[in-house]
């Protein structure tokens, strides 16, 4: 049984960790409070990530290790350098294959469908940070320091998902009303967390994987109110009453929520179609998306739950 070292219990690292584990792997996860899924095969360490000596050590003789970890968002030019640093020389130290886990940001505005060639133009400040972190590994692997190779998904939803979605889906079960910056018809990839997982184990044990970035496959594009609509049906309610918010209202919200004032850098991606192609994924590593319906239908019964 091979180790694999996973960094984060969020929604992915906690998918991640049970996919590794039901594999018959062994799992080691680390977080702050030793927090994480249990499974027989799943060992939780309480320790801080950004220390790369006490890293390295825990991840030494891993096959891989895996950056699942995300913090507040307000904090990412704070707390993601020297975070992904100390993940980085983890894997210089000890060989182990270093799996990101990343998004869409680096990209900026697009006019069309991103693919893996699109440039990494972002100007804003989580784009960049998520830039410099890619560059830094990239810079590293080419250099024959390590291996790394990195998994970007569009907006996640699922058990623990915190996208727009996940905020709406919710309230769309209970009847309400939902009232969220967006265009509401809009085309949207999303991204379902259980692919986001089996992307990234493939390509962190392929080494044909690695070395580049890849996208989580994902279903064909859906509009919000589509999602909204289908989950409707699914859960046999209504199809609750979709109010978009105005930017100025957005903007003012950032004024007391430091949460709701870093969504006016990617409001961009709501106000018009936000599209990903992901066939690379496919192709190259063998992982199929989850068919929207099928996605749809688990996160409702898990909300239900």
């Amino acid at each position: 049984m091979a180790l694999h070292v996973i960094v984060g219990t969020g929604p992915v690292g906690t998918a991640t960790a049970h996919l590794l584990a039901d594999r018959g792997e062994r799992v080691r996860v680390i977080s702050r409070r030793g927090a994480g899924p249990e499974h027989p095969s799943i060992e939780r360490i309480a320790a801080d990530a950004a220390d790369a000596d006490r890293l390295s050590v825990l991840t030494d003789g891993a096959q891989a290790l895996y950056n699942c970890a995300n913090p507040a968002y307000h904090r990412w030019p704070t707390d993601w350098p020297p975070l992904a640093g100390a993940l980085l020389a983890a894997a210089e130290r000890t060989g182990a294959v270093l799996a990101t886990v990343s998004n869409l940001y680096g990209y900026g505005p697009v006019g069309g469908p991103m693919t893996e060639q699109t440039p990494l133009a972002a100007t804003g400040t989580k784009g960049r940070v998520r830039n410099r972190m890619w560059a830094d590994a990239l810079a590293a692997h080419r250099a024959g320091r390590a291996q790394v190779t990195e998994v970007r998904g569009s907006d996640y939803f699922g058990v623990g998902g915190t996208s727009l979605a996940m905020m709406a889906l919710p309230r769309v079960l209970g009847g309400q009303r939902v009232f969220l910056p967006v265009e509401w018809d809009a085309p949207h990839t999303w991204t379902y967390i259980p692919d986001v997982a089996r992307t990234l184990v493939a390509a962190a044990t392929d080494p044909r994987a690695w070395g580049r970035a890849w996208h989580v496959p994902s279903a064909p594009a859906a509009s919000m109110r589509e999602l909204a609509t289908r989950v409707a049906a699914l859960a046999g309610v209504p199809v609750p009453r979709l109010i978009r918010m105005p930017y100025p209202v957005l903007w003012l919200g950032g004024l007391a929520s430091p949460l709701t004032r870093e969504l006016r850098e990617t409001a961009y991606q709501f106000d018009r179609p936000f599209l990903m192609e992901s066939v690379a994924a496919t192709a190259a590593l063998g992982v199929e998306p989850t068919p929207l319906e099928s996605a749809l239908a688990e996160t409702v019964e898990a909300l239900r739950r």
